[in-house]
């Protein structure tokens, strides 16, 4: 139960992160309760997946075949989900660089419907839940403690996830980097439905190497002092 239950919080980082970068789009009185009630959707949606365990197996079974590749239902999931992340992260990106003004009620700020962030939200979970059903499979044969430790888990991000998005908007460096992250798995889930299997571990060391450079860049900024302007007496 322990090692599921952590295993199943370092695969759910990514997600709290997507969560954070999405509900960041609805006005700021809507988006900790966006936040919360997407990842409780979520929640729902991926006890439904284990409890339809047989169904996730049956997905491994070949649909068709591209350029010698057999792509399952599994694959095809991963494919659309890796393209989503993607291209949602990039048009974050493209919007950050132009500049776009956001003030402290996300006023001028491109937004969005409370249900599209919630599907959104719910959408994501479910191709970020594959590998989290599949660690469950390989470890345990009893649904009822799969269950458990998706709740707990689950349980774990809602008390982290509104502390981790106030930290991704008031440092745009480190939301930057997020985005950055969420292209990277995007990419990996792209290649893992490809039939490209990169270790996790590699991953997730890349993603901790890249936020401690960050952290300590951040250090050296509140330390830095502020340049003093000298104006000329007339």
């Amino acid at each position: 139960m322990f090692t599921l239950c952590v295993l199943e919080i370092i695969l759910g980082i990514d997600n709290i992160i997507f969560v954070s970068i999405v509900a960041a789009r609805l006005p700021k009185s809507q988006q900790k309760q966006g936040r919360m009630l997407g990842m409780l959707m979520a929640l729902i949606a991926r006890i439904g997946l284990l409890m339809a365990i047989g169904w996730i197996v049956s997905l491994d079974s070949d649909l068709f075949v591209v350029f010698g590749n057999g792509i399952s239902g599994r694959d095809l999931i991963l494919l659309l989900g890796g393209l989503f992340l993607i291209i949602k992260s990039t048009s974050e990106i493209h919007e950050k660089m132009a500049g776009e003004e956001e003030d402290e009620n996300n006023i001028g700020k491109k937004q969005v419907s409370f249900g599209s962030v919630i599907l959104q939200i719910v959408l994501i979970d479910i191709v970020f839940s594959f590998d989290s059903i599949l660690t469950a499979v390989g470890l345990v044969k009893d649904i009822g403690i799969m269950i458990l430790a998706v709740v707990i888990s689950l349980g774990f991000m809602l008390f982290f996830v509104n502390a981790v998005s106030e930290f991704v908007e008031k440092n745009p460096t480190v939301k930057m980097l997020a985005l950055s992250f969420l292209i990277m798995i995007g990419t990996l889930l792209i290649g893992e439905g490809l039939g490209y299997h990169l270790p996790k571990g590699y991953v997730y060391f890349a993603m901790a190497f890249s936020f401690g450079v960050e952290l300590l860049n951040m250090r050296i900024r509140v330390k830095k002092p502020a340049p003093q302007h000298h104006t000329e007496k007339e």
